[in-house]
Formats: C-alpha cells, sequence, structure tokens
C-alpha cells in the first residue's frame, strides 16, 4: 500500500472531524515564540548597548601596557600593519577630582586621548553623544564631561572646572597635581557609570597630571594603547597575531597584552547567565502547550481506535500510521511558531512605537476614569509609563534582533509541537488491528 495516502489522512484529522480544535496550541505556540523574541530582543538591546559602551570606550578591544613612551611610534606602526587591526591610539588614565566654580566636587577617572582620535575610531564616536558641545580637546586645557557628573556639579559648556590628579599630588613636586580647564563638550553614553564618572582631556595634559612623563618623582611605568580591530569577536585570534609579531622585537619583551574579555569578565558572565534565564523562564511556555498537544494527541487517538485499527487491516504500517498523528503537530508547530515569528519580529522591530501605543492606550482608559473618578471626588491617578526616565536610565526602550536567536527561538517552538505529536502517537502504533475489529 502506498503511502500518499498519509498526508490526505493528516489534514482531514486537522480541519475536520476533530473534537479538539488545534486553535489554542497554535496560539499557545504562537505567543511563546512571540512573547520570546520581544524579550530577547529587548535584553539584547540593553546588555549589547552596555557591553558595547564598555569595549568601545573604556577596555578597548586589545590592550597593551608598559610600553616605553619613545616606542609609542614604531609601536602604533607595527600594529597598524597587523591582519585584523582597524585603530591604535594610545591612552593616559588616572583617578581625580573634579571642582566646579559654582557648587562642590566629584570623584572621576581622567582619560587622556589623542585629540584626533575619532578620526580613527568610528565606533567610539557613534557611543559618544554629545548633548552640547563637541569633541574638542585639541587644547592643552579643554575637558569632556559625562552627562550626569555636569548635572551633578551644575556645569554647561565654557565654564571652567579645576581637575586634581591624585597621582599627581602625591608624587608632583611644587604643589603640580593640579590644572585649570575650560569645559569644551558634555555627553552621554547611555552606561551610567560612564556618564557620571568619566572625564576625557588632551593626552598631553593627561601625562602632565599623572605625572608619568619622566617627572622628577613621577613613576614611569610605561604607556598605554588601545587597539580597535575588525571584528571584536576576533579578539583571540588578532591577540596571538599581535603577540606573535611583538616577540620578535626585543625593545618589548616587558609589553602585556590583554584583550576585552579580560575586562569586566564578571559583568559580561552575569550577563550571560540572566539572559540564559530568561530564556529557560519563557521556554516553560513551549512545555506547557507541548504537555498539552500531547494530551490532545493522546485522546485523538483513543478516539479514532476503530479508524486506526481499519488503516492498519487494508496494509497501513505502523509508522505511516504515526506519521498522520506527527503530521498534525508538525502543523500546529509550524502555524504557531511561524504566526509568533511574524508578529514578533514586527513587534520588535517597533519597539518604541508598540510601547508608545501601549502607554496611550492604557492612559486613555486612566484619563477615562479619572473623569469618573472626577465626579466623586476621588483622587486621580498620574499617567503610565512603561519605563519612565524618572525611574530608568533611558531614553527609549533599545532592542536588538539577532537571527540565529530568533531561528533558535522558532525551531524551539516548532519542535516542542513535533516531539509532543510524535511521543502521543506510540499510542497509536501499539493498537492492534484484531482487537479493535473483533468487538465492531
Amino acid at each position: 500500500m502506498k503511502n500518499g495516502w498519509v498526508f490526505f489522512t493528516a489534514l482531514r484529522y486537522i480541519f475536520k472531524g476533530r473534537s479538539n480544535s488545534p486553535v489554542l496550541a497554535v496560539l499557545g505556540i504562537a505567543f511563546g515564540v512571540l512573547a520570546l523574541i520581544i524579550i530577547i530582543s529587548i535584553m539584547n538591546g540593553f546588555q549589547l548597548g552596555f557591553i558595547e559602551s564598555i569595549i568601545e570606550i573604556s577596555s578597548y578591544h586589545l590592550r597593551l601596557d608598559s610600553v616605553p613612551p619613545e616606542l609609542i611610534p614604531r609601536a602604533r606602526e607595527i600594529l597598524m600593519t597587523i591582519p585584523g587591526v582597524r585603530a591604535a591610539a594610545p591612552f593616559k588614565e588616572f583617578q581625580a577630582l573634579v571642582r566646579g566654580r559654582r557648587a562642590g566636587q566629584q570623584a572621576v577617572l581622567a582619560r587622556g586621548v589623542p585629540a584626533d582620535v575619532l578620526d580613527t575610531d568610528k565606533l567610539m564616536e557613534e557611543k559618544l553623544e554629545f548633548e552640547e558641545g563637541s569633541f574638542d580637546i585639541y587644547s592643552t586645557d579643554s575637558v569632556l564631561l559625562g552627562t550626569e557628573l555636569a548635572r551633578r556639579l551644575g556645569l554647561d559648556v565654557g565654564d571652567s572646572v579645576t581637575l586634581y590628579s591624585i597621582t599627581g599630588i602625591l608624587s608632583a613636586q611644587d604643589g603640580g597635581g593640579f590644572d585649570d580647564f575650560t569645559i569644551m563638550g558634555i555627553f552621554r553614553t547611555g552606561f551610567y557609570e560612564y556618564d557620571c564618572s568619566w572625564a576625557f582631556i588632551n593626552i598631553d595634559s593627561g601625562a602632565f597630571l599623572a605625572e608619568d612623563n619622566g617627572g622628577a618623582k613621577g613613576v614611569n611605568n610605561g604607556e598605554k594603547i588601545g587597539v580597535k580591530i575588525k571584528n571584536r569577536f576576533q579578539d583571540r585570534l588578532v591577540l596571538e597575531r599581535v603577540k606573535k609579531r611583538f616577540s620578535k622585537e626585543e625593545d618589548f619583551k616587558d609589553v602585556k597584552f590583554s584583550s576585552w574579555r579580560d575586562y569586566n569578565r564578571s559583568f559580561f558572565g552575569a550577563l550571560r547567565t540572566e539572559k540564559l534565564f530568561m530564556f529557560i523562564l519563557v521556554g516553560l511556555i513551549f512545555i506547557v502547550v507541548a504537555l498539552n498537544i500531547f494530551q490532545s494527541q493522546r485522546r485523538a487517538v483513543l478516539q479514532r481506535r476503530e479508524e486506526i485499527g481499519l488503516l492498519r487491516a487494508i496494509g497501513g504500517q505502523e509508522k505511516a500510521v504515526r506519521f498522520v498523528f506527527v503530521c498534525d503537530g508538525a502543523f500546529i508547530g509550524l502555524t504557531g511558531a511561524g504566526l509568533g515569528l511574524v508578529f514578533g519580529l514586527l513587534i520588535a522591530s517597533h519597539i518604541p512605537q508598540f510601547f508608545s501605543l501601549v502607554e496611550y492606550i492604557v492612559n486613555n482608559i486612566i484619563g477615562l476614569l479619572n473623569t469618573i473618578a472626577g465626579f466623586f471626588g476621588a483622587q486621580k491617578t498620574a499617567n503610565f509609563a512603561v519605563f519612565s526616565t524618572a525611574v530608568f536610565y533611558i531614553k527609549e526602550i533599545p532592542s536588538r534582533i539577532i537571527p540565529a536567536e530568533v531561528i533558535l527561538i522558532f525551531m524551539f517552538g516548532f519542535l516542542s509541537a513535533l516531539c509532543a505529536a510524535w511521543f502521543a502517537s506510540r499510542k497509536a502504533a501499539k493498537i492492534q488491528p484484531a482487537e479493535v475489529l473483533r468487538y465492531e
């Protein structure tokens, strides 16, 4: 007996003569896929925003420490010849205090960078959003402050501040270690720690304040070079190339190398664990739906014992009979996962508009209730905001769709229904035609 009848029978079971409609199962899979795509996309938006701020602004992709100051040009020349390297720039950083003219002082991490660093480091330029001024540190008395730092000290572009280097004060002669600067720009990275405690200055000013320039009492521990590569996920490969190349240079034997994975390891690990547990928790939706499909299919097998017995009696093989019910589960999984995929991607790619619509609807309902409450003298309710800027340090809700994760979620929803139907169909394979037809 040919198996062309299998698909016909499966379609008939799906669309006709079912006492238990697959609609709820399809909706369960669809909402599971939709919810997981939206949640993971928003989580990716937040996490990748933080990670990219750390990598592109703070730790760089690769770092070289203890580079002899006089060999900085030679080191940069070597780096730019290594495949995969996109940019390399020296930098200075030290702990300092910023004191404004009008209000208080604040501890900061001051970083000295070349004035033209953004010309070669476009990713850093993308992460630095200037609310006032620009990245102008060509003058040695220019400074850039984070938005929250400027807000706390009540400072604006054009104001003067005094920068005290803790290291410089302890090591310099004649009361050195501080200088006056003019604010040329106020930046925002979206990462609160940087916006409230970071300052950028010219690298020459950084060398003077940190007293690492070979001063009378300065301690010369060498320079640091930040390296950006074309693909940050190939950092291990490029790092090996850098080590191998510099090992041929006797002057650089004391240089230390590291990648972005060596910095904030615990923070990155916490984000990865958070994402994994979110996958598991939301994935429980699929387990519940799969159990529902399993019970539904088992019930369908019991209801069609006579039909199954007849199919077996006229030559239907066990695998063919099982495949009828597996097709049922595959239809549910494919339809549900497909609907969830389409609507999930649609919402995830328009997250700000989606939440604005939700807030609009909810606030209209609240406004109606406040109008009704006003007649009874009751207290009115404030407007609703999903992510209020008064609580969350964001301008809008970020979303980042990663194709590999979307495919994984789709396959998870589809396979959960398929596996449930497969296990439930084992009952059909055990039905013996003689036992069924004997009583008919």
